[in-house]
């Protein structure tokens, strides 16, 4: 706080019940200089607990308990910090502080997962010295640590400021009868990363949504991201070129199926009649390389960018590497994503591994951790590409 406070920032405490028997309320008002409160019933004509979230630039929550993290996991709202945490779209850092074992238990490890999927930044937890002569993992970091970290994921948190930003995500489903599809194992969680990255960073973004489902979609709950939903390749293609003719940026992250079946049958498909021995498929379009087509006859072709995807399963990084730079070249992008897909990255995987291949085929950035991190270093090539 008084780093915070002698730094210029105007801050706000929304301390818990519990906190208040570590630091007294009249403690934190004289560090703040603002009227500090746990509930929800005081300033009820300002709906204090949403207008705090509004106007927030930055949460940080230090130290942030087990319990804490859980009920932010669970979206839980029954007091000030709660609600307020539900009422804001700006960054919110967490600093874990808790024993050693509490650190490692398989729940506090799956919510930190689940918050890092969302975007929620986390500091520490370090180690060293805790409660009772314990030491391990789990001592919250030191002030200076937190607040420099926090203030950072708020630099260039505007720089995409009144771009217009097309994203797709999923996987298209061809579908063979009423009962069955071609598709693939896309979850949707980078593309839905990707968006809501975007839009935090103050990019307008249209979400194309191929078959992602609303436990995904619930990160790209943003005031600046409209979402639409598709099922086929062919749906898919029409929704991208109409948002193509708005887009400074256009971001093909959906896994489109390469074949469908020639025709869909109107019934169930069975092996006692032998109708599914044998499928016709007819090839799709190739959505992104007619995406880049399209601009490359559009008279403002150069203000837009297009950054494609490929997933790869080639263990050699070399040979990745050439497959995504003939990839690239062919389909005419700007920047080609390649992603590792095997057992811990890629699809229907909480972390991703990529490398970003731009211009001369050079690698223009890597990255990997949770899908919310690799987002932002695909947001800072695309920046560092359009400079």
């Amino acid at each position: 706080m008084r780093l915070l406070t002698k730094a210029g920032h105007d801050v706000t405490v929304i301390p818990t019940e519990d906190a208040l028997r570590f630091v007294g309320l009249p403690t934190w008002e004289a560090i703040s200089r603002n009227t500090v409160t746990t509930s929800v019933h005081d300033d009820v004509a300002r709906v204090r607990h949403v207008a705090l979230g509004q106007a927030a630039e930055l949460v940080i929550i230090a130290p942030a308990t087990a319990n804490t993290i859980a009920k932010m996991t669970a979206g839980l709202a029954d007091d000030l910090l709660g609600t307020t945490l539900l009422a804001t779209t700006a960054p919110v850092v967490i600093a874990p502080a808790m024993h050693t074992e509490m650190w490692w238990h398989p729940a506090t490890q799956a919510n930190i997962q689940t918050l890092r999927g969302r975007g929620v930044h986390m500091v520490g937890p370090a180690e060293g010295e805790l409660a009772g002569g314990d030491t391990g993992p789990g001592r919250m970091s030191e002030p200076e640590v937190i607040v420099a970290e926090a203030l950072r994921f708020t630099q260039g948190a505007r720089d995409l400021d009144g771009l217009r930003v097309v994203v797709s995500a999923g996987g298209t489903r061809e579908p063979i009868d009423p009962v069955r599809f071609l598709g693939n194992r896309s979850s949707g969680r980078q593309g839905v990363a990707l968006a809501a990255e975007a839009a935090a960073r103050g990019a307008d973004v249209e979400l194309i949504a191929a078959n992602v489902g609303a436990d995904v979609l619930t990160a790209a709950q943003h005031p600046h991201i409209s979402v639409r939903t598709v099922g086929t390749a062919a749906e898919l293609a029409n929704e991208m070129k109409d948002a193509q003719t708005r887009a400074d940026v256009v971001i093909m992250a959906a896994a489109v199926a390469d074949y469908r079946p020639v025709k869909a049958a109107t019934q169930k498909l069975t092996k006692e009649s032998g109708t599914l021995s044998h499928i016709e498929l007819v090839e799709n379009e190739d959505i992104v390389a007619a995406l880049a087509t399209a601009r490359a006859h559009a008279t403002a072709s150069r203000a837009q960018s297009i950054i494609a995807f490929a997933a790869e399963t080639l263990r050699d990084p070399q040979e990745r590497r050439e497959r995504a730079r003939r990839k690239r070249e062919r389909k005419g992008v700007d920047l080609l994503v390649v992603n590792l897909a095997d057992a811990e990255h890629g699809f229907e995987r909480a972390d991703n591994a990529v490398e970003i291949i731009g211009d001369g085929g050079v690698v223009a950035a890597s990255a990997e951790g949770t899908k919310r991190e690799v987002a932002a270093a695909i947001c800072d090539a695309i920046i560092a590409f359009r400079e």
